[in-house]
Formats: structure tokens, C-alpha cells, sequence
């Protein structure tokens, strides 16, 4: 990707549509905006909004971040679905970026970066960190004691607990999520970039019926 192209992020995961344009690493315009429904209908005209206040069309796009997940299940098919399309027709290489990139993005030292999931549980990831974290999903309360370190602070919506609970600094993130996943794909080298797919981890919160169907009698 040519270092002035114009990157679009966009990220649907959690309860919010948030998306970010950049250029040569400058965020030239953003949103968020809060929504626990509805981001179907809403994120392409949130996305012509914002090409609008940029000057920009979508022809001028040179790369697509997405946030892969993990998430709402919903949210993140939308996101996913959106930039495979847009990179279809548009002719222009599509980047999936996590959530807990995003998260721990531009806070240098050892990081651990925590975001909300269900049933009081936290998705986890350190950026080097003493101990190796790897993506994963669990209680608060088994939040190993073991990844307390020297310097360690604790990133995302779900840092206070976890700091708490590791006796460690905790701060925000730096960027909204559709401005950190913009600027992860923007240096993402282009040999690692592949079609974006959902990740997920754990299963959905819809489970089929436990009744057998009906039997169907032919006369």
C-alpha cells in the first residue's frame, strides 16, 4: 500500500459502530458511536458520512482494516461482511485486525490487554508481557496471579478489574477501535495480509431447540 494511500477502519464487535480514516499515519476524521442494535442498517451511511467529511469517495480507498473479533457475534459477521464486499469491488486488500491489537496499540512496555466478555468473563492478550498470554477467554477470577510483572499495566474496558486483581497500573486504550484497527492494518506488512474471517471464542449464545422437530405424515 503506497505510505499516503488512504486506510478505512471499521469495527462492529462490541455494542458501538466505530470507524477511522487515515493517511500516511494522520487520522483525518472518526466516529463512535454507541448501539447495542442496528448496525447493519447503519454503518454504510455512518461510512459515506465520514468519506464525505474526509473529501474522499470509497474509489480513493487503498486498504480496509476490520475488526476480526472477538465480540458480538452479530456485530463482527457485519464488519467482516461489509469489507470483504468493499474490497471485492473496490479492487483494494482487505486487513482483519483483533480487538485486543487494537486495544493494545501505541501503549509501549509490557501490555495486557483485557476487553469484556458474557457471564463476567474477559478476553485476555499480552504484548509483551513476562508471562506468554495468548489470546484467551476466562473468569476474572482465574486471572493467573502468575502475570503479575515489573511494569505491567493493564489496557481495555475490563482493565480496572484486572489490575486490581494483579496489583498493576491500568489505563485506557489510546485509540477508539476503528482507529486502532486502521492504523494495525495500515502496518500490516502486505505479505501477512489475507481475507479477514471472524474469530470467535467461544460458541454462540443462541443454541438450537432441544424439542425433536415435528414428524411429517404423508396420507
Amino acid at each position: 500500500m503506497p505510505s499516503d494511500g488512504l486506510v478505512l477502519g471499521v469495527d462492529t464487535s462490541g455494542p458501538y459502530c466505530s470507524a477511522a480514516l487515515i493517511r500516511g499515519g494522520d487520522l483525518l476524521c472518526e466516529t463512535h458511536q454507541a448501539m447495542t442494535r442496528g448496525q447493519c442498517e447503519a454503518l454504510f451511511p455512518l461510512l459515506e458520512d465520514l468519506l464525505s467529511q474526509a473529501g474522499a469517495g470509497w474509489r480513493d480507498l487503498a486498504l480496509i482494516g476490520v475488526g476480526v473479533g472477538p465480540g458480538n457475534f452479530t456485530g463482527i459477521r457485519i464488519a467482516v461482511s461489509a469489507a470483504r464486499g468493499l474490497s471485492l469491488s473496490l479492487g483494494v486488500p482487505a486487513v482483519g485486525v483483533t480487538l485486543l491489537e487494537a486495544v493494545a496499540l501505541d501503549t509501549g512496555g509490557p501490555v495486557l490487554a483485557a476487553v469484556a466478555a458474557p457471564q463476567d468473563r474477559v478476553y485476555l492478550q499480552g504484548f509483551g508481557t513476562r508471562a506468554d498470554v495468548p489470546l484467551t477467554l476466562m473468569p476474572v477470577e482465574e486471572v493467573p496471579m502468575s502475570w503479575a510483572g515489573e511494569g505491567l499495566e493493564v489496557v481495555g474496558a475490563e482493565a480496572a478489574r484486572i489490575a486490581a486483581r494483579l496489583g498493576v497500573r491500568h489505563a485506557p486504550a489510546v485509540h477508539a477501535p476503528g482507529a486502532a484497527v486502521a492504523r494495525v492494518a495500515a502496518r500490516r506488512p502486505p505479505k501477512e495480509v489475507t481475507p479477514p474471517v471472524p474469530l470467535y471464542l467461544r460458541p454462540a449464545d443462541a443454541a438450537p431447540p432441544r424439542d425433536m422437530p415435528p414428524v411429517i405424515v404423508d396420507d
